[in-house]
């Protein structure tokens, strides 16, 4: 029996349940799944898709005591590249092997960051920001008072048949910065090789920003307004949006 999910339900103890007749494909569901034939997405689909229906509905005649909770424990995608990295450490050649485990790493990373943001296509590139919960994204303040804010995020060329790139050649001269709609606060550092990141087609990478203490040529000390909304700004010639960072 298969048991890649599990799913708890606390609620209160005067809670029913109403339910129509199953159809049949539920039941074919729940086989396919048991024997692997389906993925765990796909079986969660077919529920959530009864739910929606109404043919399966939750009625409470109180509130409930807990939230409703799914948890996964398995992921196949993520473990096959785990597997993967384990197997580059079989290559002989260190040059090989070191290359093989950088990108076997790069797309774990990737696939980490796409489980837990939401993507925003900007023209032919998406972004992803995981949010501060994932490594190399934090925001605090020093003991001096300095705002320290730190950005890594993953993009990827999903719109396009040739190199794209991202532009950034210094403070004052950046299609990248943080603005709170008063002031606008332009990078204390950044990784964009000589000025830019290029992304092939289908590629993914991933760059970091800091904005902190006042760094010159044309950059600008990061300030905190707890009063205030600041959004992650992008401005290249292939399109523009912003990303919410929800500085708390």
């Amino acid at each position: 029996m298969k048991t890649a999910i599990t799913a708890i339900l606390l609620v209160a103890s005067t809670t029913s349940f109403a339910y129509a007749e199953v159809p049949a494909w539920v039941k074919n569901n729940a086989g396919w799944w048991a024997d692997g034939a389906i993925s765990d997405g796909e079986f969660v689909n077919g529920i959530q898709h009864l739910m929606m229906t109404g043919l399966i509905s939750v009625v409470l005649d109180e509130e409930p005591q807990q939230m409703i909770s799914t948890s996964k424990n398995n992921d196949s995608k993520l473990t096959a590249l785990e597997v993967e990295l384990e197997q580059c450490s079989e290559i002989i050649k260190a040059y090989d092997r070191l290359n093989c485990e950088r990108d076997s790493k790069h797309e774990i990373t990737a696939y980490t960051y796409k489980e837990v943001s939401q993507a925003l296509e900007v023209g032919p590139i998406t972004y992803y920001w995981p949010g501060f919960d994932i490594e190399g994204n934090i925001f605090e303040i020093t003991s001096s008072g300095q705002a320290l804010l730190k950005l890594r995020i993953l993009v990827e060329n999903t719109g396009s048949s040739q190199n794209e790139a991202l532009f950034c050649t210094g403070p004052a001269v950046c299609n990248y910065d943080v603005t709170n709609g008063n002031k606008t606060y332009k990078y204390s550092g950044m990784d964009f090789t000589n000025g830019q990141v290029i992304v092939k087609p289908g590629e993914s990478k991933i760059f970091n920003m800091f904005f902190g203490p006042n760094i010159g040529g044309g950059g600008t000390t990061f300030e905190y307004d707890s009063g205030k909304d600041y959004n992650f700004r992008i401005a290249e010639s292939f399109g523009s949006a912003s990303i919410p960072l929800n500085l708390e």
